[in-house]
């Protein structure tokens, strides 16, 4: 399918900072797909989605949307666009029904069209038994389906999602990814950004790991995944192994790759169970003790783990 987003390296400094937020992102994103942006917080996600939505403007870089210029043809970027912001973007004394209204307005809704759009929305996100009450009656989950309702009106050929299920209960975000595949289904592309990996493996066609403002691997999930080549074995040990040793482990039939760093053994294996039986074989002949084991299965974390050494929620 052929792009509707494209990013050219893109590159946010903000005033007063040492470092760009947003350092040379480039991604395309394929119509009708759902494309998740994945990594901690402060990693450049906002950023990123902030630039597409031509509410930030790039410090250098391009990026269209549905073939317009986001400096050039911004009035055209944003006809074709709906954003749902992490921050709640309502106004808390008003109903949900009203907030929809005034946002309606705001894309040039009127009358019988406005009406049927907002009931459209309300329906979407199940909240059309409470659209008369004031959204500071909401709880958390429901005030982000709210959120999500309120980009939904102009009917956006591209939505971005900016972190939608951040403290919101299992059931409000088990709704949201409904919703998301819903509209995925009717035809909406959708940019995703997260830092939760189960959500990312969950809903996403594609992944772009983002961390420190750069993009550092992008593929389907499972090919992410696939691209550790199996399971790790993290071995701790009181002091470091000489060469012939970590050689001894590296040449074991279902090892890998074998390196000894921050006082641990990384040891990534084909099967897990064959594996375990030969390393700790090879650990009992030299009489070397183990003072932790753990195992970590392939998912996203463990890529962003491998690829950044740190954790996703860092």
């Amino acid at each position: 399918m052929k792009p509707i987003v494209e990013a050219r390296e893109l590159v946010k400094q903000y005033p007063g900072t040492p470092e760009p937020a947003v350092r040379g992102v480039s991604f395309t994103i394929r119509q009708g797909e759902i494309f998740g942006l994945l990594g901690p917080n402060g990693a450049g996600k906002t950023t990123t989605i902030s630039m597409l939505s031509c509410l930030l403007e790039p410090t250098s870089g391009s990026a269209s949307v549905a073939g317009f210029d986001l400096l050039r043809q911004p009035a055209e970027v944003k006809k074709r666009i709906g954003l749902v912001p992490q921050d709640i973007a309502l106004y808390p004394t008003l109903s949900a029904r009203d907030n929809l209204a005034f946002f309606g307005r705001m894309y040039g809704l009127r009358g019988t069209d406005l009406r049927r759009r907002v009931d459209r929305a309300l329906e979407i996100v199940g909240l059309s038994d409470r659209a008369n009450d004031a959204i500071e009656e909401f709880s958390g989950g429901m005030k982000r389906r709210a959120n999500l309702a309120a980009g939904l009106l102009h009917k956006p050929e591209v939505l971005f999602l900016d972190e939608p299920t951040v403290g919101v209960d299992p059931q409000s975000r088990n709704f949201i990814f409904e919703n998301v595949r819903a509209l995925n289904r009717e035809g909406v592309t959708i940019l995703y950004t997260t830092h939760y990996m189960e959500e990312a493996e969950r809903l996403c066609d594609r992944v772009a790991i983002i961390d420190e403002g750069r993009i550092i691997a992008l593929d389907t999930p499972q090919g992410l995944i696939d691209s550790l080549g199996g399971s790790i074995i993290y071995l701790g040990l009181p002091a470091q192994p000489d060469g012939s040793f970590v050689e001894q482990i590296q040449g074991l039939p279902e090892v890998k790759r074998a390196l000894y760093k921050d006082d641990r053994f990384e040891i990534t294996v084909r099967r897990i169970q064959q594996a375990l039986v030969e390393v700790i074989a090879v650990f009992n002949r030299a009489d070397m003790p183990i003072t932790s084991l753990k195992i970590m299965e392939p998912n996203l974390e463990t890529v962003f783990l491998l690829l950044t050494g740190k954790q996703l929620r860092d």
